[in-house]
């Protein structure tokens, strides 16, 4: 099956998007809930926001894209994590965006996502936490959104970084220490 959705994949990067997409979204469909229920389980829960909606605004926006080349499933279901904790950050900017139309809010499907400003405050405080180690190593924060947002195995990790194992293990253990020390001090 990996190797059916590489070559899809392979299609779609050189431009046969006519069916390729509707066969690409069946393919990958499941592992992307996966992805996305890793990520929504670290909400409260009873929000509106589902894993189904999750995936497909993740999914409309990495094919809405030509940046990117696809080299492999693994790739492909990387990128996918880091665009839904994409997502989960920036509604939590907006929760707590000051200009918010006084009494007035519209409300989306995602209103209900974060629910308390100190929610808010934690997810942009991982980003933020984020954004600086990637200043420092970025190799090391790019292990930390495979592994953790988008729930990879080491190997998966090592594959899609081109690194070895070893190295994918070295990376998550100083990035976690970093992460750690970085938010205790925000918080």
């Amino acid at each position: 099956m990996s190797d059916d959705v590489t070559q899809i994949l392979i299609k779609v990067s050189e431009g046969d998007s006519g069916d390729a997409y509707n066969k690409l979204f069946s393919k990958v469909y499941n592992e992307l809930k996966d992805i996305a229920n890793q990520q929504l389980s670290r909400e409260r829960e009873g929000h509106t926001y589902s894993k189904t909606d999750l995936v497909h605004e993740a999914f409309m926006r990495m094919i809405n894209t030509d940046q990117v080349e696809w080299k492999s499933r693994t790739h492909f279901y990387g990128v996918a994590a880091i665009c839904m904790k994409q997502m989960l950050v920036d509604y939590a900017r907006k929760k707590l965006a000051i200009k918010r139309g006084g009494n007035f809010s519209r409300q989306t499907y995602i209103d209900d996502l974060i629910p308390a400003i100190s929610e808010a405050k934690k997810i942009i405080s991982l980003d933020e936490a984020l954004k600086k180690l990637e200043k420092f190593d970025k190799r090391m924060a790019d292990v930390v959104n495979y592994r953790f947002f988008g729930g990879l195995t080491i190997e998966e990790t090592a594959e899609i970084l081109q690194v070895s194992t070893n190295t994918v293990n070295r990376d998550w253990v100083k990035a976690r220490g970093l992460l750690y020390k970085e938010l205790k001090e925000q918080l």
